[in-house]
Order: structure tokens, then C-alpha cells, then sequence
């Protein structure tokens, strides 16, 4: 039962983070191409906001890649040590995994504390589309769960491998 929850909030996940990365790869490709071409064509035309959606759609997306990252186990780690020393691969792997659980539980606690400060102040808005900053401090504590939670799926698979005793 709990094997079948954890698939499905794992494929969950999954969808979320391929989905919400291509998309905010074609938006911020988009918006780029589209004032680019407007600055260039046209002598007149502008699109003064392109920046800012470019720059907050790339914030978006390198904190899913984190996630992502953890799941493809291509975050940065030890690598050289291990291989010099095979004895240090369990122990390194062990310590990747808890400072990655560590680092996320600081992205959800700070990623929380800041979204809040942010929704309390009411003049807290991107420079040009007036959007509320809180909506994209929320992505710091969601990703930390997503995270975490990727983290101990993957700490679970190297012990059932034996990667990590």
C-alpha cells in the first residue's frame, strides 16, 4: 500500500518536473525570440517586461533542476575519492544524501520564511508586470520538499542496491 502511494506521488513528481521545465524553457525561449526579432524588425517595438520574464523563468527552472538533478543522481559530488579509495564510496554516498536532506530542509525552512515576509509586504512586486514576489519565493519551499523527498527515494534505492550500508 504505502509502495504504491510513494510510486504514484513519484510519478507525480515526475510530471510536474518535465512538464513545468519544458514549459518554462519554451516561455523564457519565446519571449526572448520574440523581442529580439520585435528590437530588430522594428525600430519602434519593445517589449519591456521580456527580461523579467526571462530572468524569473529561469529562477523557476534552475530550482525544479535541482530536483531533477537529484533524481538523475547528478548533483555534485565526491567523485575522484571513491574511486581512489572503493572502501569510501559507501560512507561519501551516505554523506552526499545527508547533506542534500540538510540543504533541503534550509531551502524549506528559509524558502518558507521569505515567502511569508514577501506576502506580508504589499508593495513586494516584479519592477515591470507587477506580480507579487511571494508567487516566486514559493518555489524555494516546494522545492525543498520535492527535494527531500527525491533525496530519500534515492537513499532508499542505494541501500536496496547496497550502495550505502
Amino acid at each position: 500500500m504505502l509502495k504504491k502511494i510513494i510510486q504514484k506521488v513519484d510519478r507525480l513528481f515526475i510530471f510536474f518536473e518535465d512538464w513545468s521545465l519544458m514549459l518554462s524553457v519554451c516561455i523564457a525561449l519565446t519571449v526572448a525570440m520574440a523581442n529580439v526579432l520585435l528590437r530588430k524588425l522594428t525600430n519602434e517595438v519593445n517589449l519591456y517586461w521580456s527580461d523579467e520574464v526571462v530572468r524569473k523563468t529561469i529562477y523557476f527552472s534552475t530550482y525544479v533542476g535541482c530536483i531533477v538533478a537529484v533524481r538523475g543522481r547528478s548533483l555534485i559530488r565526491i567523485d575522484a575519492l571513491p574511486q581512489l579509495v572503493p572502501g569510501l564510496k559507501k560512507p561519501l554516498t551516505m554523506f552526499a544524501h545527508l547533506a542534500t536532506l540538510v540543504f533541503s530542509g534550509a531551502m524549506v525552512y528559509l524558502g518558507w520564511s521569505m515567502t511569508v515576509m514577501m506576502y506580508e509586504d504589499e508593495y513586494a512586486r516584479t519592477a515591470s508586470l507587477q506580480i507579487p514576489e511571494w508567487i516566486f519565493y514559493a518555489v524555494l519551499p516546494m522545492m525543498g520538499v520535492m527535494m527531500f523527498f527525491r533525496t530519500l527515494l534515492v537513499m532508499v534505492e542505494d541501500w536496496k542496491e547496497g550502495a550505502v550500508n
